[in-house]
């Protein structure tokens, strides 16, 4: 497995990077679909994959990080500010919206066992914590846009600087 270094991502960071976004899509294509749908089982087949796929994408999140703080001193450096405060803001918002998901759940009284791994138990839907579920209610699905607009913005990117050539060609670095 090669490693990350100056000038491109080695094989774990590309890894977890198109894992990611294969995630994130289905993330989105999850979440929209169900009610353009009609048939209930359907409906729960993608509302239950959102939940598996992003507990599954908070768990490489977690690893992603971790791998990029350990290997920092290796890493392609950014182009810019604007470019580190955008991948920045990329991993907040890829911890905060499962974080807060998490939080909506918990509080809702529904036990929580993704991929049947036990998270933590459902209680009496009466004693609901009606704070977290408003919470997770109002900022889940709208801070799932802000990521959605960051992650088109960084594909744009990437574009824009695959255009412009040489030391700006990013894509390089993330595809091998």
């Amino acid at each position: 497995m090669k490693s990350d270094t100056t000038n491109r991502y080695g094989t774990a960071t590309r890894f977890l990077h198109w894992t990611m976004a294969l995630c994130i899509a289905w993330m989105v294509f999850s979440a929209l679909i169900p009610d353009a749908l009609t048939d209930k089982s359907a409906q729960a087949f993608f509302r239950n994959g959102h939940k598996q796929v992003g507990s599954l994408l908070f768990v490489l999140i977690i690893v992603r990080l971790g791998w990029a703080m350990a290997n920092a001193s290796r890493r392609p450096a950014s182009l810019s500010l604007a470019a580190k405060l955008g991948h920045w803001a990329l991993y907040a918002l890829m911890l905060a919206i499962p974080s807060i998901a998490l939080l909506r759940q918990y509080g809702s009284g529904r036990a929580f066992s993704p991929l049947g791994l036990p998270i933590f138990p459902g209680f009496d839907p009466s004693q609901k914590i009606d704070w977290m579920v408003q919470l997770g209610g109002l900022l889940h699905g709208e801070l799932a846009w802000v990521l959605l607009a960051l992650v088109a913005g960084h594909v744009a990117m990437v574009w824009w600087h695959r255009r412009q050539g040489g030391a700006e060609d990013v894509l390089p670095r993330m595809v091998g």
